[in-house]
Protein backbone atom coordinates (compact mmCIF):
# COMPACT_ATOMS: atom_id res chain seq x y z
CA UNK A 1 0.00 0.00 0.00
CA UNK A 2 1.24 3.48 -0.58
CA UNK A 3 2.81 5.01 2.58
CA UNK A 4 1.02 8.11 1.74
CA UNK A 5 -2.59 6.41 2.01
CA UNK A 6 -5.84 8.88 2.70
CA UNK A 7 -8.66 6.21 2.04
CA UNK A 8 -10.47 6.34 5.56
CA UNK A 9 -10.49 2.69 5.49
CA UNK A 10 -7.01 2.26 4.88
CA UNK A 11 -6.03 5.47 7.50
CA UNK A 12 -7.96 2.93 9.98
CA UNK A 13 -6.45 -0.01 9.18
CA UNK A 14 -3.07 1.69 9.55
CA UNK A 15 -4.27 3.48 12.83
CA UNK A 16 -4.91 0.31 14.55
CA UNK A 17 -1.83 -1.34 13.75
CA UNK A 18 0.02 1.73 15.16
CA UNK A 19 -2.19 1.59 18.31
CA UNK A 20 -1.34 -2.30 18.59
CA UNK A 21 2.14 -1.66 18.10
CA UNK A 22 2.26 1.41 20.73
CA UNK A 23 0.95 -1.25 23.14
CA UNK A 24 3.45 -4.65 21.77
CA UNK A 25 6.20 -1.80 22.81
CA UNK A 26 5.30 -0.29 25.88
CA UNK A 27 5.63 3.13 23.82
CA UNK A 28 3.65 6.97 23.61
CA UNK A 29 3.14 8.59 20.38
CA UNK A 30 3.57 12.36 20.82
CA UNK A 31 2.19 14.61 17.95
CA UNK A 32 2.69 18.16 17.33
CA UNK A 33 0.27 20.38 16.42
CA UNK A 34 1.46 20.91 13.41
CA UNK A 35 1.19 17.49 12.22
CA UNK A 36 -1.36 15.68 9.61
CA UNK A 37 -4.61 15.10 11.13
CA UNK A 38 -4.48 11.58 10.90
CA UNK A 39 -1.23 11.53 12.89
CA UNK A 40 -2.82 13.73 15.36
CA UNK A 41 -5.61 11.43 15.60
CA UNK A 42 -4.04 8.62 16.33
CA UNK A 43 -1.56 9.90 19.10
CA UNK A 44 -1.37 9.63 22.65
CA UNK A 45 -1.05 12.90 23.11
CA UNK A 46 -0.70 16.47 21.02
CA UNK A 47 0.22 19.82 21.76
CA UNK A 48 3.33 22.10 21.87
CA UNK A 49 6.86 20.66 21.56
CA UNK A 50 8.58 21.08 25.26
CA UNK A 51 4.85 20.07 26.46
CA UNK A 52 4.95 16.80 25.10
CA UNK A 53 8.20 16.14 26.00
CA UNK A 54 7.71 17.17 29.85
CA UNK A 55 4.19 14.72 29.57
CA UNK A 56 6.43 12.43 28.11
CA UNK A 57 9.05 12.01 30.85
CA UNK A 58 6.30 11.77 33.96
CA UNK A 59 5.06 8.26 32.39
CA UNK A 60 6.06 4.78 32.35
CA UNK A 61 6.65 4.01 28.42
CA UNK A 62 9.82 2.84 27.62
CA UNK A 63 9.34 4.70 24.44
CA UNK A 64 8.69 7.80 22.42
CA UNK A 65 7.59 7.97 19.57
CA UNK A 66 7.87 11.83 18.45
CA UNK A 67 5.85 12.82 15.04
CA UNK A 68 7.25 16.35 14.78
CA UNK A 69 10.53 17.12 13.87
CA UNK A 70 14.50 16.28 14.85
CA UNK A 71 15.03 18.95 17.60
CA UNK A 72 11.50 18.16 19.36
CA UNK A 73 13.18 14.29 19.49
CA UNK A 74 16.22 15.66 20.73
CA UNK A 75 14.44 17.51 23.47
CA UNK A 76 12.30 14.32 24.45
CA UNK A 77 15.99 12.32 24.48
CA UNK A 78 17.44 15.17 26.93
CA UNK A 79 14.44 15.12 29.62
CA UNK A 80 14.00 11.00 28.98
CA UNK A 81 17.49 9.23 28.52
CA UNK A 82 16.48 6.45 30.34
CA UNK A 83 13.60 6.02 27.35
CA UNK A 84 14.10 5.06 23.80
CA UNK A 85 13.23 7.97 21.61
CA UNK A 86 12.15 7.52 18.00
CA UNK A 87 11.52 10.19 14.85
CA UNK A 88 9.76 8.19 12.15
CA UNK A 89 11.20 10.09 9.37
CA UNK A 90 14.47 10.95 9.42
CA UNK A 91 13.74 13.88 7.07
CA UNK A 92 12.08 15.59 9.52
CA UNK A 93 13.74 18.86 10.21
CA UNK A 94 13.85 22.21 10.97
CA UNK A 95 14.76 25.31 8.80
CA UNK A 96 15.07 27.38 11.47
CA UNK A 97 16.98 24.91 13.87
CA UNK A 98 19.07 24.88 10.39
CA UNK A 99 20.15 28.54 11.03
CA UNK A 100 22.22 28.00 14.41
CA UNK A 101 24.96 25.57 14.92
CA UNK A 102 27.36 25.35 18.29
CA UNK A 103 30.40 26.70 16.72
CA UNK A 104 28.47 29.98 15.16
CA UNK A 105 27.11 29.85 18.27
CA UNK A 106 30.21 29.55 20.03
CA UNK A 107 31.44 32.64 18.03
CA UNK A 108 28.85 35.22 18.69
CA UNK A 109 29.08 34.15 22.43
CA UNK A 110 32.92 35.13 21.88
CA UNK A 111 31.91 38.64 20.29
CA UNK A 112 29.82 39.51 23.37
CA UNK A 113 31.21 38.35 26.32
CA UNK A 114 29.42 38.09 29.18
CA UNK A 115 26.00 38.43 27.63
CA UNK A 116 23.24 35.62 28.84
CA UNK A 117 22.35 33.46 25.55
CA UNK A 118 18.17 32.70 25.80
CA UNK A 119 17.83 29.94 23.22
CA UNK A 120 14.55 29.48 21.97
CA UNK A 121 13.63 25.53 22.18
CA UNK A 122 13.54 24.99 18.27
CA UNK A 123 17.22 24.68 18.18
CA UNK A 124 19.36 21.38 17.89
CA UNK A 125 20.52 19.98 21.30
CA UNK A 126 24.47 21.29 20.48
CA UNK A 127 23.15 24.52 20.47
CA UNK A 128 21.38 24.15 23.43
CA UNK A 129 24.26 22.85 25.66
CA UNK A 130 25.85 26.40 24.92
CA UNK A 131 23.23 28.37 25.90
CA UNK A 132 22.54 29.88 29.50
CA UNK A 133 18.80 28.80 29.21
CA UNK A 134 16.22 27.91 26.63
CA UNK A 135 12.66 29.73 26.31
CA UNK A 136 9.49 28.72 24.31
CA UNK A 137 6.74 31.37 22.70
CA UNK A 138 4.76 30.99 25.23
CA UNK A 139 7.60 31.89 27.85
CA UNK A 140 10.23 33.78 26.25
CA UNK A 141 9.41 37.20 27.97
CA UNK A 142 9.44 36.04 31.35
CA UNK A 143 12.55 34.40 31.01
CA UNK A 144 14.47 37.11 29.85
CA UNK A 145 13.19 39.27 32.44
CA UNK A 146 14.16 36.60 34.98
CA UNK A 147 18.03 37.14 34.24
CA UNK A 148 20.51 38.66 36.16
CA UNK A 149 21.57 41.19 33.11
CA UNK A 150 20.87 44.27 31.23
CA UNK A 151 21.71 42.57 28.15
CA UNK A 152 20.59 39.16 26.19
CA UNK A 153 21.56 37.10 23.19
CA UNK A 154 18.39 35.42 21.87
CA UNK A 155 18.62 32.84 19.40
CA UNK A 156 17.70 31.35 16.73
CA UNK A 157 14.42 33.43 15.82
CA UNK A 158 15.22 37.00 15.34
CA UNK A 159 11.39 37.71 14.93
CA UNK A 160 10.75 35.78 18.26
CA UNK A 161 13.44 38.64 19.46
CA UNK A 162 11.99 41.13 18.07
CA UNK A 163 8.80 39.93 20.24
CA UNK A 164 10.26 39.92 23.11
CA UNK A 165 12.20 43.30 23.07
CA UNK A 166 9.22 45.54 23.02
CA UNK A 167 8.54 43.68 25.66
CA UNK A 168 11.17 44.34 28.20
CA UNK A 169 14.14 47.08 28.69
CA UNK A 170 16.63 44.76 28.53
CA UNK A 171 18.95 45.24 25.32
CA UNK A 172 18.33 41.89 22.86
CA UNK A 173 21.13 41.15 20.74
CA UNK A 174 19.36 38.94 18.07
CA UNK A 175 20.21 36.16 15.19
CA UNK A 176 19.45 35.83 12.00
CA UNK A 177 17.51 33.24 11.75
CA UNK A 178 13.54 32.91 11.60
CA UNK A 179 10.43 30.24 10.96
CA UNK A 180 10.91 31.21 6.45
CA UNK A 181 7.01 30.08 6.74
CA UNK A 182 5.38 32.19 9.49
CA UNK A 183 8.39 35.24 8.64
CA UNK A 184 6.62 34.86 4.86
CA UNK A 185 3.32 36.18 6.36
CA UNK A 186 2.96 39.78 5.22
CA UNK A 187 0.13 42.67 6.61
CA UNK A 188 -0.98 42.16 2.92
CA UNK A 189 -2.18 38.56 4.00
CA UNK A 190 -3.78 39.82 7.09
CA UNK A 191 -5.39 42.74 5.81
CA UNK A 192 -7.05 40.31 2.91
CA UNK A 193 -8.06 38.15 5.54
CA UNK A 194 -9.48 40.97 7.57
CA UNK A 195 -11.16 42.49 4.58
CA UNK A 196 -13.14 39.02 3.79
CA UNK A 197 -13.88 38.25 7.46
CA UNK A 198 -14.40 41.62 9.36
CA UNK A 199 -15.87 40.15 12.30
CA UNK A 200 -12.90 37.44 12.59
CA UNK A 201 -10.32 37.92 15.36
CA UNK A 202 -6.51 37.53 14.27
CA UNK A 203 -4.41 35.23 16.25
CA UNK A 204 -0.96 35.60 14.93
CA UNK A 205 2.32 33.19 16.13
CA UNK A 206 5.70 35.70 18.31
CA UNK A 207 7.15 33.68 15.14
CA UNK A 208 5.76 36.65 12.62
CA UNK A 209 7.04 39.80 12.24
CA UNK A 210 6.58 42.42 14.16
CA UNK A 211 4.44 44.42 11.48
CA UNK A 212 2.44 41.22 11.07
CA UNK A 213 1.47 40.97 14.73
CA UNK A 214 0.74 44.81 14.83
CA UNK A 215 -2.30 43.47 12.64
CA UNK A 216 -3.03 41.16 15.39
CA UNK A 217 -5.55 40.47 18.12
CA UNK A 218 -3.47 38.64 20.24
CA UNK A 219 -0.04 36.89 19.71
CA UNK A 220 0.33 33.31 21.23
CA UNK A 221 2.02 30.16 21.32
CA UNK A 222 0.23 27.56 19.31
CA UNK A 223 -0.98 26.04 22.71
CA UNK A 224 -2.42 29.49 23.59
CA UNK A 225 -4.02 29.43 20.13
CA UNK A 226 -6.08 26.32 21.10
CA UNK A 227 -7.20 27.46 24.27
CA UNK A 228 -7.65 31.64 23.41
CA UNK A 229 -11.11 31.03 21.58
CA UNK A 230 -12.53 29.48 24.79
CA UNK A 231 -12.55 32.96 26.34
CA UNK A 232 -13.83 34.22 23.21
CA UNK A 233 -17.17 35.71 21.99
CA UNK A 234 -15.49 35.49 18.60
CA UNK A 235 -17.31 33.15 16.13
CA UNK A 236 -14.36 33.58 13.40
CA UNK A 237 -10.83 33.97 13.96
CA UNK A 238 -7.86 34.15 11.35
CA UNK A 239 -4.96 31.96 12.36
CA UNK A 240 -1.70 33.46 11.68
CA UNK A 241 0.63 30.00 12.10
CA UNK A 242 1.37 26.89 10.45
CA UNK A 243 -2.06 25.24 8.93
CA UNK A 244 -1.70 21.78 10.98
CA UNK A 245 -3.28 23.53 13.97
CA UNK A 246 -6.66 23.79 12.35
CA UNK A 247 -7.70 20.43 13.09
CA UNK A 248 -7.27 20.81 16.69
CA UNK A 249 -8.62 24.05 16.41
CA UNK A 250 -12.12 22.45 14.67
CA UNK A 251 -11.92 19.86 16.73
CA UNK A 252 -11.81 21.48 19.78
CA UNK A 253 -14.32 24.29 18.99
CA UNK A 254 -16.56 22.65 16.54
CA UNK A 255 -19.02 25.77 16.37
CA UNK A 256 -16.42 28.04 15.85
CA UNK A 257 -15.11 28.91 12.39
CA UNK A 258 -11.27 28.82 11.46
CA UNK A 259 -9.67 30.49 8.60
CA UNK A 260 -5.79 30.18 7.69
CA UNK A 261 -4.05 33.49 7.56
CA UNK A 262 -2.72 32.16 4.60
CA UNK A 263 -2.30 28.92 2.38
CA UNK A 264 1.27 29.46 2.86
CA UNK A 265 1.64 28.60 5.74
CA UNK A 266 2.46 24.64 5.62
CA UNK A 267 5.72 23.45 6.44
CA UNK A 268 6.96 20.31 4.56
CA UNK A 269 8.82 19.05 7.58
CA UNK A 270 5.63 18.99 9.80
CA UNK A 271 4.04 16.99 6.76
CA UNK A 272 6.94 14.15 6.41
CA UNK A 273 5.75 11.59 8.95
CA UNK A 274 2.98 8.80 7.51
CA UNK A 275 1.25 6.30 9.26
CA UNK A 276 3.78 3.79 7.68
CA UNK A 277 6.51 5.54 8.59
CA UNK A 278 5.57 5.26 12.05
CA UNK A 279 4.49 1.49 11.76
CA UNK A 280 8.08 0.75 10.70
CA UNK A 281 10.01 2.33 12.86
CA UNK A 282 7.96 0.69 15.85
CA UNK A 283 8.41 -2.70 13.86
CA UNK A 284 11.89 -2.49 13.36
CA UNK A 285 12.89 -0.08 16.13
CA UNK A 286 14.48 2.39 13.79
CA UNK A 287 15.00 6.45 13.63
CA UNK A 288 16.21 6.23 17.12
CA UNK A 289 17.52 10.19 18.26
CA UNK A 290 19.89 9.88 21.45
CA UNK A 291 21.87 12.56 22.36
CA UNK A 292 25.02 12.28 24.24
CA UNK A 293 25.66 13.05 27.76
CA UNK A 294 28.19 15.59 27.02
CA UNK A 295 25.80 17.58 24.57
CA UNK A 296 22.49 16.38 27.24
CA UNK A 297 23.65 17.13 30.47
CA UNK A 298 24.78 21.09 29.81
CA UNK A 299 21.54 21.16 27.64
CA UNK A 300 18.93 19.60 30.16
CA UNK A 301 20.45 22.41 32.50
CA UNK A 302 19.08 24.94 29.93
CA UNK A 303 15.94 23.27 29.67
CA UNK A 304 15.53 22.69 32.92
CA UNK A 305 15.71 26.36 33.86
CA UNK A 306 13.03 27.14 31.60
CA UNK A 307 10.58 24.88 32.71
CA UNK A 308 10.03 26.98 36.25
CA UNK A 309 8.58 29.69 33.45
CA UNK A 310 6.61 27.09 31.73
CA UNK A 311 2.49 27.25 32.93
Amino acid sequence: MDAKATHPQDLARLAKRVRQLLKDRNAIMLAHNYQPPEIQDVADMCGDSLELSIKASQTNAEVIVFAGVHFMAETASILSPEKTVILPNKNAGCPMADMINPQSLAQRKAQLPGVPVVTYVNSPAAVKALTDVCCTSANVVKVINSLDANEVLMAPDKNLALFAARQTTKKIHTWEGCCPYHDALTPRDILAAKEKYPAAIVMAHPECRPEVIDLADAALSTSGMLAYPDKSDAEIFIVGTEVGILHPLRKRHPNKTFIPASENLYCKDMKRITLQDVINSLENMTGVVKVPEEIRIPALSAVEKMTRYVS
